[in-house]
């Protein structure tokens, strides 16, 4: 299998199963021309939050890293009318082209782009929570930080998701000095000592590479 292999099934089933989007197709357009990073989830991944937020029938939702809003796009189209999204973006830069994206999107109402470090303003969320559904993907060295802080948030009944938990199989390397590979591995500690929380991870393979997440449930 190669990466040529994994982005082409991708692309068998997008074109299949996703409609043409030019609202998401310009969100990512307008990312790459603000000079953001091509991190954002893949199509597919998009859809997969979409569900998961429909399945679950979350009605608020904390998102810690905003990029460009393209994942903010796919999660909060799936919020019902009185639905509310809060998601935190670190870089001014990104902030701004995820506020325009965010608008073009129709979903002005119902999202909130607050900008600043994450663990800075996690502590000011507590009078607003909980939170029903929270997508954590952001830097990665901080993993164990927006852990602690999302179960602090969360209800029982709250899904938690993280993304880019494999980094390349890089995860399983106990000595790395990575500080990436050394926040998802504190991470991945700290909700197997977490009693509240029951959680799986998944590897994926696709357009973006290979990679994974995590979903974790809040009992308790």
């Amino acid at each position: 299998m190669s990466q040529e292999q994994w982005t082409a099934v991708d692309g068998y089933f997008n074109g299949l199963l996703l409609e043409s989007d030019p609202v998401l197709e310009a969100a990512l357009r307008d990312s790459d021309a603000g000079g953001l990073p091509q991190i954002a989830v893949a199509p597919n991944q998009g859809k997969l939050l979409n569900l998961l937020v429909r399945i679950h029938g979350a009605r608020k939702i904390l998102e810690i890293g905003t990029l460009g809003g393209y994942s903010t796009i796919w999660l909060g189209r799936a919020l019902p009318s009185d639905g509310r999204l809060i998601t935190l973006e670190y870089s001014p830069k990104h902030a701004k082209v995820a506020t325009a994206n965010i608008a073009r999107a129709g979903l002005g109402d119902k999202v909130e782009v607050r900008v600043g470090a994450a663990l800075d303003i996690l502590p000011s969320l507590e009078s607003e929570a909980p939170f029903d559904l929270i997508f954590i993907d952001a830097d990665k060295p901080n993993n164990p930080g927006y852990f602690a802080w999302a179960v602090k948030l969360s209800r029982p009944g709250t899904l938690i998701i993280m993304d880019n938990v494999v980094r390349s199989g890089g995860v399983i390397d106990a000595d790395s000095t990575d500080p990436g590979v050394m926040g998802v591995r504190q991470f991945t500690s700290d909700v197997a000592a977490e009693k509240r929380v029951t959680a799986t991870a998944l590897q994926t393979v696709g357009a973006k590479g290979y990679d994974g997440l995590m979903l974790m449930l809040v009992e308790g």
